[in-house]
């Protein structure tokens, strides 16, 4: 019977208790009640925002964009073609590894180092004095400084460099850029213009060297044939010979005219002395002609052999041989020597007009201007971030006032934030006792 009693009034029990609402439900409710602060904190954070946006200094954007110069020329061009042709019949990777050693070489990383490099940056900050500028007090800060708003952007597809210089003023944020182009333009031209000019300094000298080797060869054939009066051995040679066989061809008809005419007159008659003493000149020039074979020990005297050269008007017939080999070797000296000398004439003026030439290396695609619109800040973007952070600061403060106000007041969370509040409290009084005690 209790127990009959006591069902009933269970199940009342159940009717009469209502669900709780979710905690989503209940922070909503509360930020509702609050929606007065709330939009006034809104509309004070717009305002404050918008005066922070409007107080900040414009930023403006200068851009450019560069082409690098092909390394490669047509010639290695046509050679790494060529190469990977010949190399791809033998095999695919061979012909793409010619390919790439030889005409996949890409100038663009290079030249994107060498605007973030020191010296660019240097000649930068003396050039338009951007360290007083910006009011940095060391050279270090600056380059920091124009490091940090400048952009360099590499395309690896097309390779495009592209500069961005970011600044207060339009103008100088487009003569930075504009002179990040023409800094980058004169370092390439002063390395190359380096490279060059130690070219020509090289090939000058060996210039010079050669030119004073060419001149001793010269002189050295010059008195060897004025001491043994060679001019062209084998043209001597041939006229040697065939002056020798017309005397002894004239040696022998005399001799035949000798004896025929002392069979006739006798030994003692004019006629035949005559054509005797004949026969005896033309044995003489015969002998004088061919001379010996042996080595004339004056001959490398040049006195004895200006002499021989001025009583004798050619070198004899035997002597030839002997003299062809010294004289060649001379004469090929000569030859090598001009030979040289030519070249490195034709390299000098090649290297000359490289050291001359100043043409830019650097292709402009797109030159820096003046930014017409600013790039930073966005104005209606900060107020409308600092409004949001306003806005969401007071919405949790508002619902942590309420968390707190439901701590019980014997929770030891809130002990502790008591203690620590009067902690502070005291640390504040007692600095300003002192601070009081100070004045006095």
């Amino acid at each position: 019977m209790d127990t009959e009693l006591l069902e009933p009034a269970t199940e009342a029990q159940e009717m009469s208790v209502e669900p709780r609402p979710a905690n989503w439900v209940v922070n909503a409710a509360l930020l509702w009640e609050h929606r007065r602060l709330l939009l006034w904190t809104a509309g004070i954070a717009l305002v404050v925002g918008l005066a922070i946006a409007f107080t900040v200094p414009k930023r403006y954007t200068s851009t450019g964009k560069i082409m690098p110069p092909d390394n490669s020329g047509s010639s290695m061009a046509m050679f790494a073609a060529l190469a990977g042709r010949s190399l791809g019949e033998m095999g695919g990777g061979l012909g793409s590894l010619a390919g790439s050693l030889l005409g996949g070489r890409n100038s663009s990383a290079l030249f994107v180092d060498l605007l973030r490099s020191g010296t660019v940056s240097g000649d930068l900050i003396d050039r338009y004095d951007l360290q007083h500028v910006w009011h940095k007090r060391y050279r270090v800060d600056t380059a920091k400084y124009l490091a940090r708003h400048t952009t360099i952007v590499d395309d690896k597809r097309s390779g495009v460099i592209t500069v961005e210089v970011e600044d207060t003023d339009p103008r100088r944020a487009r003569d930075i850029a504009q002179g990040y182009l023409e800094e980058l333009n004169k370092l390439v031209m002063r390395t190359n213009t380096s490279s060059a000019h130690q070219e020509r300094i090289f090939i000058e000298g060996r210039l010079q060297g050669v030119e004073t080797d060419l001149h001793r060869a010269q002189v050295a054939l010059s008195e060897f044939s004025s001491t043994h009066t060679t001019i062209d051995i084998a043209n001597q040679t041939r006229a040697m010979v065939d002056a020798a066989a017309r005397l002894q061809g004239e040696q022998i008809a005399a001799q035949t005219e000798v004896d025929s005419l002392r069979q006739i007159y006798g030994d003692e008659n004019v006629r035949v002395r005559a054509a005797q003493a004949r026969v005896a000149e033309l044995r003489h020039e015969l002998e004088k002609m061919s001379g010996s074979s042996a080595a004339d020990p004056d001959a490398g005297s040049d006195t004895n052999g200006a002499a021989g050269a001025s009583e004798e008007l050619y070198p004899p017939l035997r002597q030839l041989p002997r003299l062809a080999v010294p004289y060649s070797d001379l004469y090929r000296k000569v030859r090598v020597q001009e030979a040289v000398y030519e070249l490195l004439t034709q390299q000098y003026e090649i290297a000359r007009i490289e050291e001359a030439k100043d043409v830019p290396v650097v292709t402009v695609i797109d030159a820096p201007g003046i930014p017409e619109k600013k790039s930073f800040p966005p104005r209606l973007l900060v107020g409308l971030l600092f409004t949001m952070f306003a806005v969401g600061a007071t919405a949790m403060f508002v619902l942590f006032r309420q968390r707190w106000r439901m701590v019980g007041e014997n929770d030891a969370r809130k002990a502790l934030a008591r203690e620590v509040a009067s902690s502070f409290r005291g640390v504040a009084e007692r600095l300003e006792r002192g601070r009081a005690e100070r004045a006095r």
